[in-house]
């Protein structure tokens, strides 16, 4: 592979801040990445930011076909470039934010089949990312994802300890989560400050709640996570919610709940029953 920095050189161009651009340029390291995730012949590879390749070309070497969805436009033409000289024909390059990007629209020619998903995330968005993913889960099979270590670590926190997250006990509903690899700063251009992590995400085929009652939960956790000094009582009371501070206490005795514990306490499974505690306030209201 051609290393980024050399890349963008010869072109005038340079890794975007903005866009929490560091790319790749270890080879050894993207086909590590490559085979940890178990794509083969027959599977159909969603890639968030391939920037200028490093983990797409062995992708396609491997996988059926990869949807490559890129948001800087002015490295697109380096990656097709780049696809192009290695002789790589199987890769759809969609040049849009992937926030913005119908991912239920790129999984529909697989019909059955569901997507695997493989990203070296810009740090600035990646929680963000994250959650979209979870949003439509029913369509991807498992999740490879490259963090900032701190944010990983968060991300495979217990309750109790203070890298317990909102984010966190959303994943845990949605995924069984596990850790890959670290990967120095050295095996990127620009090097970044910190060192990055892969996690795999093996979602679940279903939940315990339905759609409209998940919606609810991911609120209750936002509630609960939105004032994580206080205790649960007080957090729940008032917001989005729209409960009140008796209200808010009954529903977490109904749970059978202590009002008084912190977000970062409570199990998924404690979400669960509190989510389903309050709905029966909630659709009093």
């Amino acid at each position: 592979m051609t290393h980024p920095g050399k890349l963008l050189k010869q072109n005038n161009l340079y890794a975007g801040k903005e866009l929490g651009q560091n790319f790749l340029c270890d080879p050894k390291t993207a086909q590590m990445i490559v085979d940890r995730t178990g794509v083969g012949k027959g599977t159909r590879v969603l890639e968030v930011g391939p920037g200028l390749g490093a983990i797409t070309k062995p992708l396609a070497r491997a996988a059926t076909h990869v949807t490559a969805v890129e948001k800087d436009l002015r490295i697109v033409p380096l990656l097709a470039e780049e696809l192009k000289a290695d002789g790589i024909e199987n890769v759809d390059i969609v040049t849009k934010d992937i926030l913005k990007t119908d991912i239920y629209d790129i999984a529909s020619p697989a019909n059955s089949q569901k997507l695997v998903v493989v990203g070296n995330l810009p740090y600035n968005i990646s929680s963000q990312i994250l959650f979209k993913l979870i949003k439509v889960r029913a369509v991807i099979d498992r999740a490879f994802l490259m963090f900032q270590k701190e944010l990983a670590e968060r991300l495979l926190s217990a309750p109790g300890g203070r890298a317990y997250s909102r984010l966190t006990a959303v994943v845990k509903y949605a995924a069984r989560v596990s850790h890959v690899a670290n990967v120095a700063p050295s095996n990127f251009f620009p090097r970044p400050e910190v060192d990055s992590t892969v996690l795999r995400f093996d979602f679940f085929e279903s939940t315990v709640l339905s759609q409209t009652d998940e919606h609810l939960l991911f609120a209750v956790i936002k509630a609960a996570f939105s004032k994580r000094r206080k205790t649960l009582k007080n957090a729940m009371s008032g917001g989005e919610l729209g409960l009140k501070k008796p209200e808010a206490g009954a529903a977490l005795e109904g749970a059978g709940i202590d009002p008084v514990r912190r977000a970062e306490t409570l199990t998924i499974d404690e979400f669960i029953a509190l989510t389903q505690s309050v709905r029966t306030f909630i659709s009093g209201q």
